[in-house]
């Protein structure tokens, strides 16, 4: 059992500042508050915050955070307020217990709700006070230690959310003395079986691995010191979790892993560093591809280091880490290390190491949806990452597998949507190629792009991309939901011979949101085109507010139109629907149907008409709703645009790409991008889109592409059937 002064002693030997009268009076009133409740285990309440203090002290914290520690469950578990709290103890312990306090005294519509705003509030606190989340991992680390007295159920929920989301944020901050017990303490529960059988391995290998383990340091510290590098050599055995994630990945069982153990090499400066790596690599021959300098490329956590892998004594692989003292202080305590000694610790570099935080909150401020928070949080925290450079040689880190378009919507929103292409080394390459760190990435745009494609949400890797790619659209369907409630509604006053002067139709049309719930028109127009709420509904209340204004029916039409429609409408020309006129109409993207096809229409909710091919992919789904099919056909007299992909099949040479868009666009029309492939036999595969009028002139375009020196074929691409 932990006590006081256990505590207060740990304190002493790293911080003769500490404000230990503090320490106590926090322990006592804690000790008071929790009075004579108990944990599940059995004991006293109060070893639960000592011990998580403890912990703290172990990371060498300062004494304000173990003081916050000590009392961190007493407002959400008591009944003491937290001006209380402020009051005795001021207000920085008291915005430190209010960021790990959860919100247990609101209602939520389900738990899964209430996480994610617990874990958003305490990001949120966290961004302000990074000592807020030190708590919270050390919370969770004593509670992980202990969860064996906890339901079944429980266990493996509060087990799976460790792992996926507490120890990455513990490695994210660089901590890994609390990642690597999170990961093992979480692997334990959920994998009990797996991990009995790792651990009894282990045990039993245990002199055999001491053995080879002192051979490795007796070499390496007889030829450091012969050309005098003064070091500390050490062997570890990797943490149970990540052993089991090798067996995963590798596919194979634990005895042929080979590299459990890794050697770690100290040395007293930089130079002693690339120094050790050198006499290393004369001594034992490299693995190919597995050496990584995190020194010149330090990790988003601050994690510097030299890794190698070598084939040992005995033709055994090997993991060798050398890094400094310094550097070695930095990799198990991370961003702990910057309170170590400081009561008040403030400083630009400090804040910049945590500008990732910051930018992860921005991404996720939109995200309403619970699991969609939850997974671009946990995909956030993905430890995995590459390092490109930008044409001005400026670093962007991204998620391991990032595209283009990730690295384009790193750069700036409006870069991301007007992309159209990118070229990596100078090389121009498929939006949907896998970034490799070291790779010169320059984005192409257009002013004339329309915005993102949909097919993006399927190759982006990033929370950022994809939120910026959704909120595109969402705005997108928002606007002409917008424009066809307003017609919609148009349409039915009209039928009733109801008009309004515009000033007091705004003022009734606000009044009726208003009895709607909405808070103002547009919204509930919005509404109306999305089919949620019925035109003839709001319609009504229209009536009955004239009525009270003592307007009539059947008078003559205002000056000014009853709603003012927009100059432009997002309609597609040259298309008619047969019975209708004046509907939104749009031309389907999954066909891009063009004049000459033969089409169809569907009656979208909220969005018009789409118009589709026949032969569309799509019409399986859409036949099986008939109603809300409807004849359309082209309208000659309404000349328009339309896109259109081809595909150019080419033996690879220089020029080419230049070649083929002068000629197409001396055809007179706007390529709106184009993406490049090379297959292994150095045929270029080209795609473009652009816009034209008929498919007359796209077989004039064709014919002229399938002149250009190296050109095998080109053809429209069509939707696929499979």
């Amino acid at each position: 059992m932990q006590d006081i002064d256990q505590l207060i002693s740990k304190i002493k030997k790293y911080n003769s500042q500490a404000d230990l009268k503090a320490i106590r009076k926090a322990y006592k009133a804690a000790q008071e508050y929790h009075g004579d409740q108990y944990r599940l285990s059995g004991e006293d309440y109060i070893q639960h915050p000592l011990q998580v203090a403890s912990i703290l002290a172990d990371l060498q914290i300062d004494s304000t955070t173990i003081t916050a520690a000590l009392l961190h469950d007493v407002v959400e578990d008591t009944d003491v307020k937290l001006e209380e709290v402020e009051k005795q103890f001021g207000e920085e312990v008291g915005r430190l217990i209010d960021g790990v306090t959860k919100l247990s005294h609101i209602k939520f519509k389900s738990k899964e709700e209430q996480q994610v705003e617990t874990l958003r509030k305490m990001l949120i606190a966290m961004a302000k006070d990074i000592r807020v989340i030190l708590i919270k991992l050390a919370d969770r680390l004593h509670n992980m230690k202990t969860i064996c007295h906890l339901p079944q159920k429980k266990q493996l929920r509060i087990a799976s959310e460790t792992i996926e989301i507490y120890a990455p944020l513990a490695h994210r901050l660089g901590i890994s003395q609390l990642k690597w017990q999170l990961e093992d303490l979480a692997f334990e529960t959920l994998e009990p079986k797996r991990y009995a059988q790792i651990a009894k391995t282990i045990s039993e290998r245990r002199s055999e691995r001491e053995a080879y383990v002192n051979t490795v340091i007796s070499a390496l510290n007889r030829e450091l010191n012969h050309i005098k590098i003064k070091c500390e050599i050490s062997g570890r055995v990797k943490n149970f979790y990540s052993i089991y994630q090798k067996m995963v990945k590798r596919g194979v069982d634990f005895n042929e892993i080979y590299d459990l153990s890794a050697i770690r090499v100290l040395v007293e400066n930089l130079k002693d560093c690339y120094a050790a790596l050198g006499i290393i690599h004369t001594l034992w021959k490299p693995v190919p591809g597995r050496f990584k300098d995190y020194i010149a490329m330090p990790k988003f956590n601050m994690y510097q280091s030299l890794h190698t892998a070598v084939i040992g004594p005995m033709g055994r692989p090997l993991e060798i880490q050398i890094r400094t003292k310094q550097m070695h202080r930095t990799a198990e305590y991370g961003i702990a290390a910057h309170w170590r000694y400081k009561e008040k610790a403030t400083d630009e570099k400090f804040d910049q190491r945590l500008s990732w935080l910051r930018q992860m909150l921005e991404w996720q401020s939109e995200l309403k949806d619970p699991r969609e928070f939850m997974e671009s949080l946990k995909i956030d925290l993905f430890e995995d990452e590459v390092f490109v450079f930008t044409p001005q040689g400026d670093v962007v880190s991204l998620r391991s597998g990032s595209t283009p378009i990730d690295f384009a919507y790193s750069i700036h929103t409006e870069v991301g949507h007007s992309c159209i292409g990118a070229k990596i080394n100078n090389a121009i390459v498929p939006l949907g190629h896998k970034l490799q760190s070291g790779d010169i990435v320059e984005i192409l745009t257009s002013k004339a792009n329309k915005g993102p494609s949909r097919d993006w949400l399927n190759i982006v890797q990033t929370s950022r991309a994809r939120n910026k790619i959704r909120q595109w659209y969402s705005k997108e369907e928002r606007e002409d939901s917008l424009h066809l409630g307003k017609e919609l509604l148009q349409k039915v006053l009209r039928k009733q011979g109801i008009a309004l002067r515009s000033t007091e139709y705004s003022k009734i049309l606000e009044a009726v949101a208003a009895e709607f719930n909405f808070n103002e028109s547009d919204v509930l127009l919005a509404s109306i085109g999305t089919g949620r709420i019925s035109s003839k509904q709001v319609a009504t209340k229209i009536i009955n507010a004239m009525k009270k204004l003592g307007e009539q029916k059947g008078k003559e039409e205002p000056e000014e139109p009853l709603l003012k429609m927009p100059r432009r409408v997002r309609s597609a020309k040259g298309v008619k629907v047969q019975g209708i006129d004046g509907v939104l109409v749009r031309i389907a993207r999954c066909c891009n149907p063009v004049p000459g096809d033969e089409i169809i229409g569907f009656v979208t909710r909220g969005r018009g008409v789409t118009v589709h091919r026949k032969d569309c992919p799509n019409m399986k789904q859409l036949n099986a709703l008939p109603d809300r099919l409807i004849e359309v056909y082209w309208d000659a007299k309404q000349p328009a645009t339309y896109q259109v992909e081809i595909e150019v099949s080419a033996v690879d040479r220089t020029k080419l790409l230049r070649d083929i868009s002068t000629i197409i666009s001396e055809s007179g029309v706007n390529i709106l991008s184009a993406n490049v492939a090379i297959t292994k036999e150095r045929v270029a595969i080209l795609r473009f889109i652009f816009e034209i009028g008929s498919l007359d002139h796209l077989a004039n375009i064709l014919d002229n592409v399938k002149k250009v020196d190296a050109v095998i074929d080109a053809h429209r691409v069509l939707p696929s059937h499979s």
